[in-house]
């Protein structure tokens, strides 16, 4: 990617921040004359920036991941902390983002390290302005995706549970699981030397093409339904959390990107084109016969 590329993605990276920074800020608690909501959510972009200078000086990406998921955690506790009016709601959502973020994060981070190397990075950590885009581009994730949660997090106001709250919570926790499977499936079926060179079509597999995916665009929306009730006015922006992960998941990154490398890898392979036709890309479905 080009100089001139990269900058622009960082320009148009921190004019989306700074619109969500905005929306979120509606009906924040106050600390110190700032919105809560803009604190919290610039502490991913700070965090981010932080460990992008050393890794760049030793061009690795090895804590890339992992500088994600303290982000989300480190934000959630700092929201928990210096709001003085928490509730139940708020407890709920920060122990779904801890939870989520600490096994995402550890589960990635050990990954890359038995790996050696993202192949995504190879090129682009020996370029300054490709890398740091994409460390701005990991700040922006951290604040999209929660957005809608930081700002019930922060939010003054406060209102019981209620059906969509546990609508939500159910949600969550059954993302949360399919995610956390489909993980777990696909690690046990690599470590098979049997299993060398071939693609996973067992298990919760079987059912979806990308159940790991499927997992995680359920969670946000789950979390996303939990806030929703005490959101208002401009603050209902931010429930363009779990759409941006979705449409990020299913058209941009994620699935696109996998399968093209499927595509390239296994594309003349009959037992994976069959396996493509007859299972759903993304919706757990059982498989058609």
């Amino acid at each position: 990617m080009s100089q001139s590329k990269s900058i622009i993605g960082i320009i148009i990276s921190l004019v989306i921040a700074s619109l969500i920074l905005l929306a979120g800020s509606q009906g924040s608690v106050i600390m110190s004359g700032l919105p809560l909501f803009l604190i919290c959510g610039a502490i991913g972009f700070i965090l981010h920036w932080a460990v992008f200078m050393p890794s760049y000086a030793f061009q690795t990406e090895h804590y890339f991941d992992l500088t994600g998921s303290l982000s989300y955690i480190t934000t959630v506790i700092v929201a928990v902390v210096l709001n003085p009016s928490l509730d139940i709601r708020d407890l709920i959502i920060c122990a779904m983002i801890v939870i989520w973020a600490g096994r995402l994060g550890s589960f990635l981070f050990w990954r890359i390290k038995k790996d050696g190397q993202d192949s995504r990075f190879v090129v682009m950590k020996t370029k300054f302005t490709w890398f740091l885009m994409t460390w701005t581009l990991g700040g922006l994730w951290v604040l999209v995706t929660m957005a809608a949660g930081l700002a019930a997090l922060t939010s003054n106001t406060t209102v019981e549970l209620g059906i969509l709250g546990y609508m939500g919570i159910i949600l969550w926790v059954f993302g949360f699981v399919v995610e956390v499977v489909a993980d777990r499936q696909k690690t046990e079926f690599r470590k098979d030397p049997a299993n060398q060179g071939r693609f996973i079509t067992s298990g919760i597999w079987s059912w979806s093409q990308h159940p790991n995916y499927f997992g995680e665009i359920t969670l946000w929306f789950g979390l996303a339904l939990l806030a929703f009730p005490v959101l208002s006015g401009w603050q209902l922006a931010t429930l363009v959390s779990p759409i941006f992960v979705f449409l990020l998941l299913t058209r941009i990154s994620g699935i696109p990107l996998l399968d093209r490398a499927a595509q390239k890898k296994w594309g003349s392979d009959a037992e994976y084109l069959a396996y493509v036709q007859a299972t759903s890309k993304l919706m757990l479905a059982p498989p058609k016969k």
